[in-house]
């Protein structure tokens, strides 16, 4: 009975704040009430893991990109007519062996991503959290892409590029879309390759883990432990 009044004043003190901003300004940094700055940055760090461990994890298998349509790599959209043509013709299987290397590289070069988003995470502060939960829906992600972007680069960069390399891709992609971008009333595409192939993985590392967090944000359903659910209520 004391634990339930307990619970219905820090309830009504909360809701007295007037504002989620003044909820999370006021809240106590010990851990002898209800919700501290402590299960704040805790609670923060299982949303993103829960995103990495659920979602990331899924990118590193075979098929995690190429069968998944919402980060699937395809062809820059000037160039979609070369793989519309193809297909025109009863070359579907050419095409398809084409976009398979190039998600292929995606898959090799996302199982350098684990380490470097553990690191970032870990390091999440008060203020960190305190923006996060005070922010838009993917802000928890925005959050490790602005610290984790450019290591994820300098990693996924050489294994995609030896992924591509082995078939000889770079160097037939290379030359062929140097002289695309000379023809006349074309809009250039970037001849790199690996460059094109690494953007787009990141693109799409950031696209699952975005996902995951809206999930988190919108559903009480996929708040997996008791801390995601009460530090997420705040927000509700």
């Amino acid at each position: 009975m004391k634990k339930i009044a307990f619970i219905l004043v820090a309830m009504i003190t909360l809701s007295s704040c007037g504002s989620l901003q003044e909820i999370v300004n006021n809240l106590p940094q010990g851990t002898g009430s209800v919700l501290s700055q402590a299960d704040i940055g805790n609670g923060l760090r299982q949303a993103l893991d829960q995103g990495i461990d659920k979602e990331v994890s899924k990118l590193m298998g075979t098929d995690g990109f190429y069968k998944n349509d919402l980060v699937k790599i395809l062809l820059p959209e000037e160039l979609q007519k070369v793989d519309d043509g193809l297909r025109k013709i009863g070359l579907s299987s050419v095409a398809d062996e084409g976009l398979k290397l190039l998600n292929r590289a995606a898959e090799d070069a996302t199982k350098e991503a684990l380490p470097i988003f553990v690191n970032a995470v870990k390091d999440i502060t008060f203020n960190d959290a305190k923006d996060i939960l005070l922010g838009d829906q993917r802000a928890a992600t925005a959050y490790l892409e602005g610290r984790t972007q450019e290591e994820l680069y300098t990693k996924f960069s050489p294994v995609i590029q030896n992924s591509l390399g082995k078939v000889g891709a770079t160097d037939l992609w290379s030359n062929a879309i140097t002289k695309y971008n000379t023809i006349p009333f074309t809009n250039s595409v970037n001849p790199d390759l690996t460059d094109y192939v690494t953007q787009k993985a990141l693109e799409g590392v950031f696209k699952v883990i975005a996902q995951e967090e809206i999930q988190i944000r919108e559903n009480v359903s996929s708040r997996s432990t008791d801390l995601l659910v009460k530090v997420f209520a705040l927000q509700d």
